[in-house]
């Protein structure tokens, strides 16, 4: 790697946000986001209207990139792309569009693990952020994912604990939509519960081994409260909306606690970083932050715009495996499953 100014062009499109930013030596110079509002109608991601979304999407996003960094496509040095895990349709508009461009502006290609670069994010050099040193653990929380992960080296992660079937954005997203709240529902479930009493109601949290989670049944358990609730006095979630979901966001907020308590046991490491969409919800940042002066962890949490989806942590990466000439061919293909 040459002393110059290395600029790093991150893409992102594993579902339904289309991303673009440049990153230089760590600095995020532009970081572009077109969401998909069609999906609010259907109360879901739906995987084909996502795709095209993409293919609307993805130049004049790429462009706008470019602008706000105000540096010229023929300047960059690499292309970093997400090659999964996410949406086949999605991620095919990606790894196509950042190959031909590539290719096109002779470039090297870098293909970036999505989960990866939810924990990577930490290292983006901003104001009011901090990089954790190295071992530490991350808990990724986000719609299609519940995680937490002993970090070694910036490429050496092991999952040591996962969900064994929803993931806790999933849970927030179903319980809300029980309580007839439109989609995405999580956010407004997380704001109705700042205003509730989170003793009024109690759910229960699953037990499955002491690092992996279990949401399948606080969503059914959810569902039964709602209707047998419901049936005495119609009115009932109305009436009781903020309780409802400061309630819910408790229980699912303190049983991800105790297994990040179990892990930093289990592991010895203190120091602990949260990432992925989830990471946003306020019953989240606060209890991570409260940990650190509880439990004495030094706590690590992204600024918000580098929780949910985004092009800068995958920029991020592809800066660190820049440095490593840690390059990919022509011949990658999205990997939607894609593992660690």
């Amino acid at each position: 790697m040459s002393d110059n100014k290395s600029y790093i062009l991150g893409i992102e499109s594993s579902c339904d946000d289309t991303g673009a930013a440049v990153i230089a030596n760590g600095r995020v110079l532009s970081n572009v986001v077109a969401t998909q509002e069609i999906h609010r109608e259907y109360g879901g991601v739906v995987p084909e209207l996502a795709s095209r979304a993409h293919q609307q999407n993805i130049v004049p996003v790429v462009h706008q990139a470019l602008r706000i960094a105000n540096i010229d496509k023929n300047q960059l040095s690499a292309i970093a792309f997400t090659r999964g895990p996410g949406l086949m349709g999605s991620l095919l508009v990606g790894t196509s569009f950042a190959k031909s461009l590539a290719l096109g502006l002779q470039l090297p290609l870098i293909e970036v693990n999505h989960m990866q670069a939810h924990i990577l994010a930490h290292f983006i050099k901003a104001e009011s952020q901090s990089a954790p040193s190295f071992p530490f653990l991350a808990m990724t929380i986000s719609g299609g994912h519940t995680q937490i992960v002993k970090v070694t080296d910036y490429f050496d992660m092991e999952v040591i604990g996962e969900t064994l079937d929803d993931a806790v954005g999933e849970a927030f997203d179903k319980s809300a939509k029980l309580l007839g709240l439109p989609y995405p529902g999580g956010p407004l479930l997380d704001k109705y519960a700042q205003q509730g009493d989170s003793k009024r109601f109690a759910f229960p949290k699953p037990k499955v081994s002491p690092l992996d989670f279990s949401f399948s049944g606080l969503k059914t358990a959810v569902l039964y409260f709602i209707e047998k609730e419901t049936k005495a006095n119609p009115n009932f979630v109305a009436e009781n909306i903020n309780d409802i979901c400061a309630s819910i966001q408790f229980t699912i907020v303190d049983y991800l606690m105790d297994k990040l308590k179990n892990a930093v046991e289990a592991t010895g490491i203190t120091q602990v970083a949260i990432g992925g969409g989830v990471s946003a919800n306020s019953g989240v940042r606060n209890a991570i932050k409260e940990a650190q002066e509880g439990y004495g962890w030094t706590t690590y949490i992204p600024k918000f715009e580098y929780c949910t989806d985004n092009a800068a942590m995958i920029a991020m990466v592809g800066q660190l495996k820049y440095e490593r000439n840690d390059f990919s061919s022509q011949a990658i293909a999205a990997t939607p499953r894609m593992k660690f």
